[in-house]
């Protein structure tokens, strides 16, 4: 690889997709923030809904959380406390290949939900396909890196050495392209994959991951009525109340009358 094509992969692209990544999520904010949401199709179906959708989140958490520990905390730190290269090695590798399994499975499910069900897939925009696009090659290509470089392999590959110290440079603004000379290429790909899904975050339903998390504890319940419970709703906001006619050839019936100020 030139040097050129280094500093474009390795430089240039990773600044272009975190400058989107802040930018869109600031324009996003501003501009749209009655659609900072995921857009929930439970309306349409539930049932796939339940089962797939909590599986992915948990792989998808997983992974996320895997990508912090292994990318942004150094070799030096957890070796300090006492975690060998070989004992990380075991918990990264099979942890990582659950949370793969986890993501991938949720995912799977999601599609097929939005691929048979038809009130879900005429719900579905061009947006969120381009979003599972850029969603699914980074999923499936972490997975394979893990799996040819890692699974299989007693010490597999340790880019805590490269990838790691890499992308740490890029965020304090002194890259260092040259660390990614000899990386295996599943994992350069995989690195590529994750930037631009970073890029397109902001633009697709899954701005929500970013404050769903933080008001959804205290946030309210979403209420859905049935017609006729609406319907009762609307009567008495007009002013209609239920009266319980006693003494009359009507007694023991159920019926309704204005109230008074009607």
């Amino acid at each position: 690889m030139s040097p050129l094509e280094q500093n474009l992969l390795w430089v240039a692209l990773p600044y272009v997709c975190l400058f989107l990544l802040g930018a869109g999520m600031i324009w996003r904010w501003r501009s749209d923030q009655f659609g900072w949401t995921s857009r929930s199709s439970q309306w349409y179906e539930s049932r796939l809904l339940r089962a797939s959708s909590p599986v992915f989140h948990l792989g998808f958490l997983m992974v996320a959380g895997g990508h912090v520990v292994g990318l942004l905390v150094p070799k030096s730190w957890t070796q300090a406390v006492g975690v060998s290269q070989h004992l990380y090695h075991l918990g990264a590798t099979y942890l990582g290949t659950l949370a793969a399994v986890l993501t991938i499975l949720g995912l799977v499910g999601l599609i097929y939900r939005r691929a048979v069900v038809k009130s879900v897939r005429l719900a579905t925009t061009r947006n969120d396909l381009v979003m599972y696009c850029f969603l699914i090659v980074p999923v499936l290509l972490g997975t394979i890196a893990t799996v040819s470089n890692q699974l299989f392999d007693a010490h597999g590959y340790d880019y805590r050495e490269t990838i790691s110290p890499w992308l740490r440079s890029v965020l304090t603004f002194q890259p260092q392209p040259e660390l990614m000379a000899d990386v295996p290429l599943s994992f350069k790909m995989h690195v590529v994959a994750g930037l631009l899904l970073l890029a397109i975050w902001p633009f697709t339903r899954l701005v929500h991951a970013v404050s769903a998390p933080v008001g959804y504890v205290s946030r309210p319940y979403v209420v859905y009525r049935s017609r006729e419970g609406s319907a009762a709703t609307a009567r008495t906001r007009r002013g209609w109340q239920p009266v319980h006619t006693q003494g009359t050839g009507n007694q023991g019936s159920n019926d309704t009358a204005p109230s008074q100020g009607a």
